[in-house]
């Protein structure tokens, strides 16, 4: 057996993303960055597919796997490198990944070609691809062609992908967390290519890098800075995670072992409904790529559907080339394996006719010309024509005596990237690790303490297999290549140390029947989802809230758990179930003030969805929480060890009462018992949002702009008040008995309103409940505000005959009211001064930390509505920390914009302390965030010259 070691520190500069221009960032750039003869067409290219026609390719090197041959121009074209316009007739184009370049930015060329990106991807991680949605001005990062049908894109980076293109995309996402395998020093910048928006400025050279017209430029998904592929050499590969590093949760301090979970798992994101080819092995799309619908323009042309292993064979996962009647058996395999970015020496492979009775689609013919022959993902819509249904072959690898495998060092401190091994029929994965070791510097270390890991390093889940000692390897490169090529392409093959991971999983479990003890908790898991004793233990319990937290120290477990609890029930409420990752408070840099954000996507106008992915891809997703998903308490706890964050509420006042109720809670279990909150405002009144500066409601602003407002935002304080509602009906004239209801306790933040006020809130809230899909902007909402209100313009309930009003144990005579509202904060329905301006020597002036409420009166609708148009005033009756309310029969009650209809009885008001930590945002205006590097990224002095 031969062995080479190859040389190079590493051969991925960070989590994703090549050091370009690096030698060490493609080692075997000499084996495949060659062009190879021959005019075989690829995946786009071809006549009609592109702004070019075919024309001959040129000799000499490809720069990163590259196969250009020179084009005639029949439309404007733009450079990939430069992003300028290609005057003239001729460019250069790559015929695997569509990459367009001038002849004088060839020899530039540092963006890796599709076909060997997977290669030089350093650490495997799968995407959280979303929904289909449509991406105006967005290109794919796999073929490089406009996304202008539905496409998917990255929950967690800026990755855009046409659907049949997931199963080629690299799995480079951000690398969030660490999961046991890995421990790095120091964390690098995290390139993505393209997308950027037209404004963007090159952090080296100053110039204008982004464009709207092809994927060019490059941008880091942790601190924004923004580069040409040619000058981000000469950016420090450290990243510092730029004007957010104060807010961000650094990866290297959050750990979660999620061997059998997948990404969308692990960071809550809720999974989309498997649409029309959403499923295979790796939960790519149904076609094997850009299967677009294609029909060969001339009668020279024919047609021929491929698959690339008895996996694609078995699912009809399929792509379709479009070659010469006459092309030659060569020519034909070449643009085969192109079509499946495959840029092996064709001479080790064949074509096998597919036998009629195993294929098992497209009986429709030939179709329309496009994409430079490809097919729609099944391959067999569309009409009929009088043309025969292309011919389907299989493309074989031909059976080698021996092969020259890669070995990676996984994540031993070691000065290579990875040493090349010759591989045959008798060498086996203890023999591998034999010869491995002295290569790597680790002879004196005995075999035992390391195995071969094999990974599949799929688009959406990343697969890990320890091969058995005596398994053939040979044998299982030949299983691989005959069950799929492309899988082949993403599969390494790693030597690691066999240290045991301790298995430990934390699983939020919520919607539990609150009140309950330890046992009572541990008993119900049993009966309900069959816990096993010995690994699984209740490691916190929130009874109050109906929620517990589970260690599990069985990855297999922990998965069947967590299936299982999502589709469970007690006492008619469904349980959820969360993976909840574990913080390394102890490895937090000293001026870290992580955020925690909570969002709402459900308030106000349903902004809070495009929100929840605007935050996880500006800070780690796993400090961004849903609050469908759970509520609060999961953040809270993931957090619970955090000496010093702040908080950022995503939603109305309702949400935020919300988020400050749970905070309550909570405040005694938590290292930073006093966090400041912000606001962003989603709701429809959002009077707490505009008292404390971050306005009337969230319009749309960027993102990156509201996180530096919370981060420069002043802290104050507020008070909070706490509602006992002890309500009982009337006696029954059978019995002569108190039919009482249990008391409950709710917490205020902004007003308490009785009678009219509260009336016109349920009758909204009602309405909402019956329709919620028609409320999904605020200009609606308050139009249904109005319209209740005029509903009850002539009502009279004489609600001052009705209850009793004590303010510091002293009886108040109440005015002829409709309403009695109790406010804490100078707003009030949408922004309305209720209390008004005007002195009064009777009462202090208002303030929402002075410890005291004022109590306001109203006479009616028209009243209220004179109130919101600035016209009148509240009537002003006491003011006061201490409240007793008498109701004498059922009223509507509202606190903070929560209506429900309270029992007669007595609703006692009084301060709740201590006081909470808000967050106002600064008078002053934030520095204009004109590009991102003048936001996220700090200043790093230009060279000069312009390195291109």
């Amino acid at each position: 057996m031969e062995a080479a070691a190859e040389p190079g520190t590493r051969s991925w500069l960070g989590g994703g993303s090549p050091l370009w221009g690096s030698p060490a960032s493609s080692p075997d750039l000499g084996s495949r960055g060659r062009a190879r003869p021959g005019p075989g067409p690829g995946p786009g290219s071809g006549p009609g597919s592109g702004p070019e026609r075919a024309g001959t390719r040129i000799p000499g090197p490809a720069a990163l796997g590259h196969s250009f041959r020179k084009v005639t121009l029949t439309k404007p074209t733009f450079c990939h490198l430069c992003s300028d316009f290609i005057w003239g007739l001729a460019g250069f184009l790559c015929d695997v990944c569509n990459f367009m370049s001038h002849e004088k930015c060839l020899k530039h060329v540092k963006t890796p070609c599709t076909s060997v990106a997977p290669s030089l991807v350093r650490v495997p991680v799968a995407h959280c691809f979303g929904p289909r949605g449509l991406y105006k001005r967005k290109f794919c990062a796999v073929c490089r062609k406009g996304l202008e049908a539905p496409a998917l894109r990255c929950e967690v980076c800026e990755l855009h992908v046409h659907p049949d293109c997931v199963p080629f995309a690299c799995s480079d996402c951000r690398q969030c967390h660490q999961d046991g395998h890995r421990d790095h020093d120091t964390h690098h910048h995290h390139w993505r290519e393209g997308n950027l928006p037209s404004s963007a400025r090159c952090e080296v050279c100053r110039k204008a890098c982004g464009s709207s017209d092809v994927l060019a430029g490059l941008r880091c998904e942790w601190c924004g800075i923004q580069a040409h592929s040619v000058c981000c050499a000469a950016v420090a590969p450290e990243c510092t995670f730029g004007r957010l590093r104060t807010m961000i949760l650094p990866p290297a301090c959050v750990r979660l072992l999620s061997r059998n979970f997948s990404k969308m798992h692990c960071f809550r994101i809720s999974e989309s409904e498997p649409g029309e080819g959403d499923e295979s092995v790796d939960g790519s799309a149904p076609a094997a790529g850009p299967a677009k619908d294609v029909l060969a323009s001339e009668s020279s042309k024919q047609t021929l559907k491929i698959f690339d292993g008895s996996d694609a064979v078995q699912r009809n996962h399929f792509r379709v080339i479009s070659v010469p009647r006459l092309a030659r058996s060569e020519e034909v395999l070449e643009a085969a394996l192109r079509a499946f970015y495959i840029m092996e020496d064709p001479r080790d492979f064949e074509l096998q006719a597919l036998p009629s009775s195993v294929q098992t689609g497209d009986t429709g013919g030939q179709r329309k010309a496009r994409s430079g022959g490809t097919l729609e993902e099944e391959g067999s819509r569309g009409p009929g024509t009088q043309e025969a249904s292309p011919e389907a072959w299989t493309i074989r690898a031909l059976p080698r005596p021996e092969e020259v495998l890669k070995i990676y060092p996984a994540w031993l401190k070691v000065g290579v990237a990875y040493v090349s091994l010759r591989v045959t029929p008798q060498s086996t994965a203890r023999t591998v690790v034999l010869e491995v070791l002295p290569l790597l510097g680790r002879q004196a270390e005995g075999p035992e303490s390391f195995q071969l890991v094999e990974v599949l390093m799929g688009s959406r889940q990343v697969q890990r297999t320890v091969l058995a000692e005596e398994e053939l390897l040979l044998n299982r490169l030949r299983d691989i290549r005959k069950t799929s090529l492309r899988q082949m392409g993403q599969t390494r093959f790693y030597v690691a140390e066999s240290r045991a991971v301790v298995p430990r999983v934390s699983l939020f479990v919520g919607g539990l029947p609150p009140g309950l003890s330890p046992q009572e908790y541990g008993n119900l898991l049993e009966e309900a989802v069959a816990t096993k004793a010995g690994l699984v233990s209740l490691s916190h319990i929130y009874s109050s809230q109906g929620a517990v937290v589970l260690d599990v120290a069985c990855f297999a477990e922990a998965e069947r758990l967590y299936m299982l609890v999502r589709d469970t029930s007690v006492h008619g409420r469904p349980l959820t179930a969360l993976v909840l990752p574990d913080v390394l408070h102890t490895k937090l840099p000293p001026d870290c003030c992580p955020l925690l954000v909570f969002v709402n996507p459900k308030s106000g106008g349903l902004k809070g969805r495009d929100l929840l992915c605007s935050f996880r891809k500006l800070l780690n997703p796993h400090q961004v929480f849903e609050l469908t998903n759970g509520g609060p308490l999961p953040g809270f706890h993931v957090f619970s060890q955090v000496p010093c964050f702040r908080v950022l509420v995503c939603g109305g006042d309702g949400t935020v009462g919300w988020v400050l109720a749970a905070l309550e809670e909570m405040r005694y279990r938590l290292a930073c018992p006093e966090p400041s909150v912000a606001i962003l405002p989603l709701g429809t009144g959002n009077d707490l949002g505009r008292v404390l500066r971050w306005g009337a409601g969230y319009s749309g602003e960027d993102p990156l702009s509201v996180l530096v407002s919370v981060d420069e935002a002043d802290a104050v304080l507020m008070d909070r008040w706490t509602i006992l509602l002890d309500g009982h009906e009337a006696s029954s004239a059978e019995n002569g008995l108190a039919d009482m209801e249990p008391p409950k306790i709710v917490q205020m933040s902004n007003y308490c309103g009785i009678g009219i006020d509260a009336e016109l809130s349920l009758d909204f809230h009602q309405a909402r409940e019956e329709e919620p899909g028609k409320f999904t902007s605020r200009f609606h909402n308050k139009g249904v505000y109005v319209r209740v209100g005029l509903q009850k313009m002539n009502h009279s309930r004489s609600l001052h005959k009705e209850i009793r009003l004590q303010v510091e144990q002293q009886e108040v005579e109440l005015p002829s009211i409709e309403g009695l509202i109790f406010i804490n904060i100078p707003s009030w329905g949408s922004g309305a001064d209720l209390w008004g301006s005007d002195s009064d020597s009777r009462f202090e002036k208002p303030r929402m930390d002075d410890g005291l409420l004022e109590v306001v009166g109203v006479t009616g609708v028209m009243h209220m509505g004179q109130v919101q148009g600035g016209l009148r005033s509240g009537i002003r009756i006491a003011q006061g920390s201490y409240f007793r309310v008498t109701l004498l029969k059922p009223t509507p009650v509202q606190v903070d914009g929560e209506p429900w209809v309270q029992a007669p009885g007595h609703m006692i008001i009084s301060a709740a302390s201590p006081k909470v930590h808000m967050l106002r945002k600064t008078k002053q205006k934030p520095k204009k965030a004109g590009t991102p590097k003048d936001t996220r990224a700090d200043g790093v002095p230009a060279p000069e010259g312009d390195p291109k």
